[in-house]
């Protein structure tokens, strides 16, 4: 038997090179499938559209929202989208729950939950624009009540367009801001 040494040295070498290709291709088929996974069922990206959440979040930044999310409190910034309303998904606050009563003073611009004034920290200016807002409201029972912290720039449910959200209209819980990367993290 007279083999050539060159062949019989390169063989395993073509061999391993191979396998090493077939293991990074599996690799990102892997990754690929685990990111188009999360994004159909688990978390997606939100643009951000409009001034009414300013100075919280901002024209153009990118947010990730949490899917499955199905509870909501107070402070919660959620991405929901109401057909009658708007096509397009809005983010706004949750600043009422079911059974809590809202009402808002708008010659002072402070908004009140079950009687108590909110500190609202986030808020760019005081409440003052009541839109279709005229008295105080009970949050019926699966409904969130929704306000952008650019209070008096947010169409939000004081307009009788959009009232008091039902929960099976909202996307997600914003998780994080992702872009601009000098803003990543948590948003508050």
């Amino acid at each position: 038997m007279n083999e050539n040494p060159e062949l019989a040295k390169s063989t395993p070498k073509k061999q391993n090179a191979g396998m090493e290709a077939l293991d990074w291709l599996y690799c990102i088929v892997v990754a690929v499938s685990v990111m188009i996974f999360l994004c159909a069922f688990v978390i997606r990206p939100i643009s951000v559209q409009g001034s009414s959440m300013e100075q919280t979040l901002k024209e153009n930044e990118l947010v990730m929202i949490n899917k499955l999310a199905k509870s909501f409190h107070y402070g919660d910034i959620v991405v929901l989208r109401k057909e009658s309303f708007m096509t397009a998904p809005i983010i706004k606050r949750v600043i009422a729950t079911e059974g809590q009563t809202i009402d808002i003073d708008f010659q002072e611009g402070v908004v009140y939950i079950d009687g108590a004034p909110l500190d609202e920290p986030y808020v760019n200016a005081l409440t003052l624009d009541p839109e279709d807002f005229t008295e105080a409201v009970t949050v019926p029972e699966g409904c969130v009540f929704v306000m952008g912290d650019n209070r008096n720039r947010s169409t939000d449910s004081r307009s009788a367009r959009l009232g008091c959200v039902d929960e099976r209209y909202i996307i997600g819980k914003v998780l994080f801001r992702f872009s601009p990367l000098n803003k990543f993290g948590r948003v508050a």
